[in-house]
């Protein structure tokens, strides 16, 4: 709208500030300036993100500079699409936040990949200027994987993926040796032969596949260990509950003491009667169904019961 230059500069200042809420919708903010190309005002941008990183630690947070830095990161990869975007726009917006501030290079990683892809007459050596931005011990195995595999890096940029990731291979070897007692693993005590030499495309595709199987055999495992121990528990408990019942059986039909502390067991004739000597419930309500019908009521078997 033709603004002074001085309430520009002012409200510049407020809006970096606040840099930290703003979104990637509210940061694409279209150039309405004759003597730019791009479609975006990139230059407006990284004078915001030049002021957000130049405030005092007091104002601005560590978690408000990581969310700066994944807008960044968002905001290159729609602003590289642009084919009038220069390398060193691009370059500057990207180097304006400092190293620690990304956790992750994935979204950077993007940018750059959707930059080459936009750009295709871009030199070699500009190529590598681009990939000195990234730092690959920050990138995730998914990136990793695709960087490995991408024709657009220069191979020099392939090599230090792959080397980070077998660096980080190592560590990880190391770190489950020494969980499991081994104070200085080799790799021998893996089973593994880890080679001198920098792992080629297909090497690192078939450790990854040979990772994920293996963590399937664990899942799978540990479905089959649930699915045991659920057996076994039924089984236990069905167990308890038969001895229980046999316990109580056997107690209620020979545990009677007279008055004078004998036992007072069942005699031959109970035991012609009923036709067996431990007595279970049926048999007990048998028994009691043939005395009615003979019309006999032993008194030494009732007194047993009671």
């Amino acid at each position: 709208v033709g603004a002074d230059p001085t309430y520009r500069d002012e409200l510049e200042k407020r809006v970096s500030w606040q840099l930290d809420q703003a979104s990637l919708k509210e940061l694409m903010i279209p150039s309405f300036s004759h003597t730019c190309g791009t479609l975006l005002d990139v230059e407006l941008v990284s004078r915001l993100v030049k002021r957000f990183t130049g405030l005092d630690e007091g104002v601005k947070s560590g978690a408000a500079l990581v969310k700066v830095a994944k807008l960044v990161d968002c905001y290159l990869a729609e602003a590289a699409v642009d084919c009038s975007l220069s390398l060193g726009e691009f370059i500057e917006l990207a180097g304006a936040l400092p190293p620690h501030a990304r956790a992750t290079d994935d979204g950077l990683y993007r940018a750059i990949d959707t930059y080459l892809k936009a750009h295709p007459g871009v030199s070699k050596q500009e190529r590598k200027l681009l990939c000195r931005l990234i730092d690959t011990r920050k990138l995730s195995p998914e990136a990793s994987l695709h960087a490995s595999q991408n024709e657009r890096l220069p191979v020099r940029a392939v090599i230090q993926v792959l080397f980070s990731e077998q660096n980080k291979l190592t560590r990880h070897l190391d770190w489950s040796g020494s969980l499991g007692g081994v104070r200085s693993p080799s790799p021998n005590a893996f089973g593994l032969e880890l080679p001198a030499r920098c792992l080629s495309k297909r090497e690192v595709m078939a450790q990854q596949v040979e990772i994920k199987r293996l963590k399937e055999d664990v899942v799978r495992l540990q479905d089959q260990i649930n699915a045991l121990q659920g057996q076994l528990d039924r089984l236990v408990e069905k167990k308890r509950g038969f001895f229980r019942w046999r316990r109580f059986s056997l107690v209620s039909g020979f545990r009677n003491v007279n008055e004078s502390g004998r036992s007072e067991g069942i005699g031959e004739r109970d035991f012609g009667e009923v036709g067996f000597g431990r007595h279970t419930p049926i048999a007990v309500d048998h028994m009691k169904s043939n005395q009615l019908v003979k019309g006999k009521t032993p008194l030494r078997w009732r007194k047993s019961l009671s």
